[in-house]
């Protein structure tokens, strides 16, 4: 086995494949409603990285439907993952966060409640809820680490920082809830070497699983504001699949990998192009391992 993967992990824990089908809980972010700040995290799209979520202004129940319906021409699955995609999660009264995460979670077809959002937006009542909802059906939680070092995140005006991660992250994995980390691969003027400090970072802390994310320059972001105007680096895709690859084989064998890249809207792509076609981008990673095993299957030889 290169890598576990969450689909390996769906079948080996419920016996079938879970499909992700991506929720709106009708939030903001600290960081756009002006109380961190008003500009966002630069790479964030003004859907809150909620760009394929379901339609905000439909009930949890009506999103969920609809969103069944989109992947029953895709899937025959019968269970899946109520994911709050959209925004920051725990962003909101505890009493409101109660009714939509049962409302997702009382859905018999559910099988996990997972939950992205920021680790500044914890409070004791909310770790309560989500213990309380745990007890019915497993929670998760997705935390956008997307990098260890302080000058990065600075430099997005994310408001972050690794030492509420290490909070957040050991509150959640005390009451027995799985935390999956965020990381984005390819932020300006980060080299490989502090992406792979950031991977290390993850590999040690003892966490349920990691996406990592390939950097998307998305129109009407900052970020694709300072590209235009003074492009930086980016990865291409052979470079891409290669580091991916490398970054795996630094994490425990038993961390569940939930991504290995992403696939940013086609409509709001700028950069890196070759994103788009995400079915060739895991074949090619594949491959990559395929070519490593290869190699040291030959050095064992000797």
């Amino acid at each position: 086995m290169r890598y576990y993967s969450l689909n390996r992990y769906c079948r080996d824990t419920f016996g079938e494949k879970l499909y992700k089908l991506s929720l709106d809980g009708g939030m903001t972010c600290p960081n756009r409603d002006g109380t961190l700040s008003s500009l966002g995290c630069l790479y964030c799209s003004a859907g809150g990285s909620g760009d394929f979520a379901a339609d905000r202004s439909l009930s949890i129940k009506e999103q969920l439907s609809a969103a069944k319906e989109k992947v029953a021409s895709k899937s025959s699955c019968e269970h899946f993952i109520a994911y709050f995609q959209a925004f920051t999660n725990t962003y909101a009264p505890v009493d409101y966060l109660r009714r939509i995460f049962y409302e997702a979670i009382e859905d018999p077809s559910v099988a996990v409640l997972s939950i992205g959002t920021r680790t500044d937006c914890f409070s004791a009542e909310i770790y309560d809820l989500l213990s309380e909802l745990n007890e019915i059906k497993p929670v998760w939680v997705e935390l956008g680490l997307q990098t260890i070092h302080r000058s990065t995140l600075d430099a997005m005006n994310t408001h972050t920082c690794v030492d509420d991660f290490i909070i957040v992250t050991d509150e959640l994995r005390r009451r027995g809830i799985k935390v999956i980390a965020h990381l984005i691969l390819g932020l300006p003027h980060e080299t490989r070497g502090m992406m792979l400090e950031s991977v290390d970072f993850v590999a040690k802390s003892g966490i349920f699983g990691v996406k990592l994310q390939l950097l998307h320059v998305l129109k009407g972001t900052p970020l694709a504001d300072m590209y235009i105007k003074q492009p930086f680096e980016l990865f291409t895709l052979d470079d891409y699949c290669d580091f991916v690859v490398d970054c795996i084989e630094r994490l425990p064998k038993d961390m569940v990998i939930h991504r290995m890249t992403g696939d940013g809207p086609r409509s709001l792509l700028v950069a890196p192009l070759w994103s788009t076609d995400k079915k060739r981008v895991l074949n090619t990673i594949n491959k990559r391992f395929k070519v490593r095993d290869t190699y040291q299957g030959r050095l064992n030889l000797f």
